[in-house]
C-alpha cells in the first residue's frame, strides 16, 4: 500500500455545491463566480462542482443503479444543457477567492489522460495556494467513454490506472511507473502539488468490494453515492474498518454528508431545520456538511444567505464558540 499523508483530526466543515451547469445557456456565467466569492467572504468552507464532458441522450441510465447512477435520479438538465469543466471553473474561481476549498464532486478523471490531469490538477492545487481536493467517481453514462474511445466496461480499472499514475508523477521526481497500459521512466512533472503528500483524493462511490478498494488505496476521503446519498452513515463502519483493516489510521478521514434543504410551515427556506442533522452526521464520523442553498444570482445577497447559513452551522454544532475561543473569525 502506498503510503497516505498523516491526518490531524478535522473540524466539522461546511460546503455548498454551485450549479455549474444550465438547462439554457446564460447571457454571462459571471452570477457563479460571484456566488463563489460570496462564499469564500462569508466563511463557507468547501465549494463543490460537478462533470460531465458531453452527453448521449440515453438520460434514463442515470435513474439505473447498476449502470453506476441512483434509483430513481433524474438529470437536472436535458442532453442539451450547458455543463462548465469542472478543473477550468475553478481556475477562475481560484483566482477570486482566498480561503474557500475547491472541490470536484465529482470529476470522471478517466476521461482525462492521466498524465496531463496529473499535470492539470497540480497547476491548479499550487496556483490556488494548495486549496484543491480532488473528488472523483466513473460517472453512469456510457456515451461519455464511447465519445472518450474508452471501454464503459472498464471504467473502473481505468479510474485506478488514472490515478496511479497521477500519484506516481505527484510523489516522485523523476517517477517510473509499470502497468498492463503503460510504462514510463526517469519522468519528471513539476511543479509537484503544494499539498503535503499529494492532492487530496476523494473516492466517490457506494460500499462495495472495488470501491473500498479505491478507498484504500487512494482516498483522503468517501463521497458517499447511491442509497448512501442521503444517509452516509451505515457506510461509515465498512470505510473505517477497511482503512483500518490496511493499517490506515481513520482519524481525520474525511466524509461528505449532505444537508437536504427544509422549509417552515409557509414554504420558508429553515435554515435550522436544514442543518439540524448535522449533530447526528458529525458524531457519526461525517466531516463535511453539503448545504445545497438554491443561491440569488446577486453577490450581496449570496453573501447574506452563506453568512447566515455559516452562522447557523456553528451554532448548531458549537463550532462558533471552538472558533472563538482561539480568535478565529468565521471567514478566515
Amino acid at each position: 500500500m502506498t503510503s497516505k499523508q498523516t491526518f490531524a483530526t478535522v473540524e466539522p466543515k461546511l460546503a455548498i455545491g454551485l450549479h455549474n451547469w444550465s438547462i439554457d445557456e446564460p447571457d454571462s456565467w459571471q452570477f457563479l463566480l460571484d456566488r463563489a466569492v460570496a462564499a469564500d467572504r462569508a466563511g463557507i468552507d468547501q465549494l463543490v462542482v460537478s462533470d460531465h464532458v458531453v452527453f448521449g441522450e440515453n438520460l434514463d441510465a442515470y435513474a439505473k443503479s447498476e449502470l453506476g447512477g441512483r434509483d430513481g435520479g433524474r438529470q437536472p438538465t436535458g442532453s442539451d444543457g450547458h455543463w462548465l469543466e469542472p478543473l477550468t471553473l475553478l481556475s477562475m474561481i481560484a483566482a477570486q477567492t482566498t480561503a474557500i476549498r475547491l472541490s470536484t464532486g465529482v470529476l470522471l478523471a478517466a476521461l482525462r489522460r492521466p498524465v496531463v490531469l496529473a499535470k492539470t490538477v497540480t497547476t491548479l492545487d499550487v496556483l490556488s495556494g494548495g486549496r484543491l481536493d480532488l473528488g472523483v467517481g466513473i460517472g453512469w453514462q456510457k456515451e461519455e467513454y464511447d465519445a472518450a474511445g474508452l471501454p464503459f466496461a472498464k471504467r473502473g480499472k481505468l479510474l485506478d490506472h488514472t490515478l496511479s499514475v497521477c500519484e506516481a508523477l505527484w510523489t516522485n521526481s523523476p517517477a517510473s511507473y509499470q502497468s498492463e497500459e503503460l510504462q514510463f521512466e526517469k519522468i519528471h512533472c513539476k511543479p509537484g502539488p503544494l499539498q503535503p503528500g499529494g492532492i487530496p483524493v476523494w473516492v466517490s462511490g457506494t460500499i462495495n468490494e472495488r470501491v473500498l478498494q479505491r478507498v484504500v488505496r487512494f482516498g483522503s476521503g468517501w463521497i458517499p453515492w447511491g442509497d448512501f446519498t442521503e444517509n452516509p452513515v451505515p457506510g461509515i463502519e465498512p470505510i473505517h474498518r477497511a482503512l483500518r483493516d490496511a493499517g490506515r489510521d481513520v482519524d481525520g478521514f474525511k466524509i461528505r454528508g449532505m444537508l437536504p434543504v427544509r422549509a417552515d410551515d409557509k414554504g420558508r427556506i429553515d435554515l435550522a431545520k436544514s442543518v439540524a442533522p448535522a449533530p447526528r452526521l458529525i458524531d457519526a464520523g461525517v466531516t463535511h456538511l453539503q448545504l445545497n442553498l438554491p443561491l440569488a444570482n446577486e453577490y450581496h445577497t449570496v453573501f447574506e444567505q452563506l453568512s447566515e447559513a455559516v452562522d447557523v452551522f456553528d451554532k448548531a454544532t458549537g463550532r462558533a464558540n471552538s472558533r472563538a475561543a482561539v480568535g478565529v473569525a468565521a471567514n478566515d
